[in-house]
């Protein structure tokens, strides 16, 4: 099943312009795998449900993505991207 990954405007306008080019990178994959995989991700690095509809991965040491997925539905919201100092989680 191919999901749909859509990316918060604030995200979008806010904190992808400030990642650097690596995290960029790895957002761009990890969104790949949400669309082909879904919303668990256990092979992403520090990968946790957060909640039963929210979870979180680290793209790199100080960068994390989150994201929440209703069940019985094909879309994914990522709602956060940005330093894990200022997660909200």
């Amino acid at each position: 099943m191919k999901y749909t990954v859509m990316i918060k405007r604030k995200v979008a306008s806010k904190s992808l312009g400030g990642l650097p080019k690596a995290e960029r990178q790895a957002l761009e994959r990890l969104i790949t795998d949400l669309e082909n995989n879904g919303p668990v991700q256990r092979g992403w690095r520090n990968y946790s449900a957060l909640s039963a509809t929210e979870y979180h991965c680290h793209l790199s040491y100080h960068w994390v993505a989150c994201w929440r997925h209703e069940a019985k539905t094909i879309e994914i919201e990522v709602y956060y991207v940005g330093s894990r100092e200022n997660a909200p989680y």
